[in-house]
């Protein structure tokens, strides 16, 4: 086994680490909060959980980057979802988490639209819906690519599950309708993202160490083998 593979190995596993840290972290703040409140709210400016949350956001940027730092030559085998890889896509959210850590929502975290507008709201949102449209590409890009048949389907199950979940409680917040609901699908949505990035960063630690031990035997036979 190479010292390439053992280091992207540890850094992958690291990173899951890092990212269910983060997880606890939220569930463990949202607990303290007595009423229904969206996972931004958090983080808001003035709330109790705020630290926490940022704190929460950062080690996602961290893990996440380490995870996709340990992907980087993992590539989907479908012509649109080749547009980019999976690493491109995990860096992306993860530069859009870290921007909505240093720029968090102001009290209530309204939505920046009408009156409620404010250039700090639209940054914050603007980055938490890109950074969750970069995670759920990179989980389809994941579960089109070669050679990962343990994690494909599970990543193309969370893919649509986040996406359905997470636009329904955003339209839920846009319209001002059952905040309460819209809530608890955007925590969903949360965990399922960051729990498919702890998984995901695991198996491929997995991977790189099983396929290092079976030494130079062609990277595609491996990949047919594995499919």
């Amino acid at each position: 086994m190479t010292p390439d593979r053992r280091r992207d190995a540890a850094l992958a596993v690291a990173g899951s680490l890092l990212v269910l840290s983060a997880l606890v972290i939220i569930w463990s703040a949202r607990a303290t909060v007595p009423h229904a409140v969206y996972v931004s709210e958090l983080g808001a400016i003035g709330e109790p959980t705020a630290e926490a949350f940022r704190t929460a956001l950062l080690l996602i940027v961290a893990g996440g980057t380490l995870v996709a730092w340990a992907v980087r030559d993992l590539r989907s085998r479908t012509p649109v979802l080749r547009v980019g890889t999976p690493a491109l896509s995990l860096a992306v959210a993860c530069a859009a988490f870290f921007v909505a850590a240093q720029v968090p929502c102001t009290a209530g975290c309204p939505l920046p639209v009408g009156d409620t507008f404010t250039m700090q709201d639209f940054t914050h949102t603007l980055s938490a819906v890109v950074a969750f449209a970069a995670a759920c590409w990179a989980m389809l890009q994941v579960a089109f690519a070669p050679g990962h048949r343990a994690i494909s389907r599970m990543s193309l199950a969370m893919a649509i599950a986040v996406g359905v979940v997470a636009g329904l409680g955003g339209l839920m917040s846009l319209f001002r309708w059952n905040a309460g609901v819209g809530s608890h699908f955007e925590l969903v949505a949360t965990t399922v993202g960051i729990s498919w990035l702890v998984v995901f960063g695991l198996v491929r630690a997995a991977r790189l160490l099983r396929t290092g031990a079976r030494g130079a035997e062609p990277a595609e036979r491996r990949a047919v083998e594995a499919d």
